[in-house]
């Protein structure tokens, strides 16, 4: 589902609307299925990857807020930073890698056969990527307490709009 679409605009309106009716209590849960909703549009498989992201910052995170010790604390943030960014370089780069070291050895006269792994630049990446991490970099500054449940993180990470 494209940002410039009718659909889109349909489907904001709609998950709009219902926020206003719905009673507090529910806001969180309500704009967490339309997030999936809106990231599944574009490929369903690639939900894991956001539970994954969004579970990782959680743990961290609630890790972070419970020691003092600022050896582990550092410890947390710093799995949390190289989880994520690991997984946000995997899907940006691994497909120019890739050519490139396909380009660099067939200059060097190496025929190389190139594999092929169809990887999905999944839709908004950085950006739940980096919102994930600034979470859990408020918490190890201590800028925030940490979320004692999921659902409450989930629209921070995962907002679509």
């Amino acid at each position: 589902m494209s940002f410039i679409s009718f659909k889109f605009l349909l489907f904001f309106v709609v998950v709009y609307v219902f926020y206003l009716i719905i009673t507090h209590r529910w806001q969180n849960i309500w704009l967490l299925a339309a997030s999936y909703f809106f990231y599944a549009a574009w490929d369903w498989r690639l939900l894991s990857l956001l539970a994954a992201i969004t579970c990782l910052d959680y743990f961290c995170a609630l890790k972070i807020h419970e020691f003092e010790e600022t050896s582990k604390r550092r410890l947390f943030l710093s799995l949390s930073i190289v989880g994520d960014l690991t997984i946000l370089g995997f899907f940006k780069y691994f497909n120019f890698f890739k050519e490139n070291l396909e380009f660099l050895f067939n200059g060097f006269g190496f025929s190389v056969s190139p594999f092929t792994l169809n990887i999905i630049l999944p839709i908004g990446i950085s950006f739940y990527t980096f919102r994930s991490l600034s979470y859990t970099i408020d918490v190890y500054r201590k800028e925030m307490e940490p979320t004692k449940k999921i659902p409450g993180l989930c629209p921070l990470c995962l907002f679509f709009p």
